[in-house]
């Protein structure tokens, strides 16, 4: 019986194990191709930063070089500047180093970036580049010099040693061990070099980009748990006791209070408020929504009635979106004929009733002013008109401020209507017949 047994199957087990062992040698030739794919990859991401590092270094030079009336030769080599600096940062972006510290050589590329980027974009004939910008210029040109000669040097090493950045690859991702490596060791010696640059004045254009707005900036005298408590008690319209608040942040840039109000079984009222001053940046209803049974105009009329009885005074809906079950709305303030745009509000409400289940004030928090000074315009709402597309058939006409690329508030005629069958706004400066910003209207997702 055993003979007959084997007979039977030792021809099974041969064929599985030949089955096996083919199995095993085409997954270990995938698993190299893949390997080899990526090593690959590697290579040439950094063997094409060191060469766009070299040619920023030389754009820069070559935009030092021309005498500072050459605004053509300056705009163009911004202009390759910036087009260099975004190659550099999408080869970074493709290497393996999110475990290596090279944030500071990235941020320093940005900033250069942005820099190129907003000064090529704007009028040089009548704001060319400043004593200070040449200075900033001349202060890269030295800065990406070495960090093109530092990458060259780690280039040649990877070069004659035949590096791989899969070993280097390994040697991050082993934490808390000691690793040399010379591809993590070069990358992280120009970071630290990088690090040790004298901070440069970009202006507020490229500045404003990287300030962080903390709540801890605000103005107004710090709130206790007490005080949030009456705050939270008189926006939801419940006793104080029903009121449950806690501290978040405490000690860093981000102190807040969150106040949580319980009600139904499935519904909670929560609300965030600012340590200073006390402002609710949000609020938010869980309550479950029902099918859609309100129109958009019901919808838009509870949520100004809502906004207007929170003492948000003077606020008017500029877009309206629906999803699902949800209407979104966004509110900006109005002083006098002007809309003010980055005093934002974002509403949001249940089309089961058209009552407000949320909102986000942090924009209307950080950027709100009693009073602003609105320039006055220089052009009339026909001569700006004048800068539109001939095909666009106007329906409104506003005055807006607004942030334009450049973080600076700009008034300006905004202009609603069609253009190829679609909806736009744009924005042209008020002072200059410029187009500061087009924006397209998405279609409401649903009928209303």
């Amino acid at each position: 019986m055993y003979k007959r047994l084997s007979s039977v199957m030792f021809p099974i087990v041969a064929v599985l194990l030949i089955g096996a062992l083919v199995w095993g040698y085409q997954e270990n030739q995938e698993k190299n191709a893949i390997l080899i794919k990526a090593e690959n990859q590697y290579q040439r991401a950094f063997h094409d930063l060191s060469f766009h590092m070299d040619k920023l270094h030389s754009e820069i030079g070559n935009t030092l070089a021309v005498h500072t009336s050459s605004l053509g030769m300056h705009r163009k080599g911004l202009m390759n500047v910036w087009r260099l600096t975004s190659e550099a940062q999408n080869e970074i972006s493709q290497l393996p180093l999110t475990m290596l510290p090279f944030h500071e050589t990235d941020d320093f590329l940005s900033r250069i970036s942005n820099f190129a980027y907003k000064a090529s974009m704007r009028d040089l004939t009548n704001e060319p580049l400043s004593q200070k910008e040449l200075g900033n210029l001349k202060q890269l040109y030295q800065n990406s010099s070495e960090i093109t000669k530092n990458l060259k040097e780690v280039q040649q090493k990877v070069l004659s040693d035949r590096l791989r950045w899969m070993d280097a690859e390994t040697a991050m991702a082993a934490q808390g061990k000691v690793n040399d490596n010379t591809i993590v060791d070069g990358f992280r010696s120009v970071n630290q070099k990088v690090q040790q640059y004298p901070e440069l004045d970009w202006g507020p254009s490229v500045s404003n980009m990287y300030t962080k707005r903390t709540v801890k900036k605000l103005d107004g005298i710090p709130m206790t748990k007490e005080q949030i408590q009456n705050k939270a008690a008189k926006f939801s319209n419940q006793s104080v006791g029903n009121i449950q608040v806690q501290e978040n942040g405490k000690g860093t840039e981000w102190e807040s209070f969150t106040a949580s109000v319980g009600q139904a079984k499935d519904s909670k009222l929560m609300m965030d408020f600012t340590r200073n001053g006390g402002m609710l940046i949000s609020y938010s209803d869980t309550r479950q929504i029902g099918t859609k049974k309100v129109s958009r105009n019901e919808v838009m009329a509870k949520a100004d009635q809502f906004l207007s009885d929170k003492g948000y005074k003077d606020m008017k809906a500029v877009n309206y979106d629906e999803y699902g079950n949800l209407a979104n709305l966004t509110y900006v303030r109005k002083q006098g004929d002007t809309l003010i745009y980055p005093e934002k509000i974002s509403v949001r409400a249940g089309l089961d009733t058209g009552e407000v289940t949320g909102f986000q004030a942090s924009d209307f928090v950080n950027e709100h002013k009693d009073q602003r000074n609105i320039p006055k315009a220089r052009l009339t709402a026909e001569q700006a008109r004048k800068k539109l597309n001939p095909d666009f058939e106007e329906s409104y006409v506003r005055k807006s401020l607004i942030e334009n690329e450049f973080s600076k508030e700009v008034l300006c005629y905004e202009f609603g209507g069609r253009i190829n069958g679609t909806r736009y706004r744009i924005y042209i400066n008020a002072d200059t017949g410029m187009e500061e910003a087009v924006e397209e209207i998405k279609p409401v997702n649903a009928t209303s």
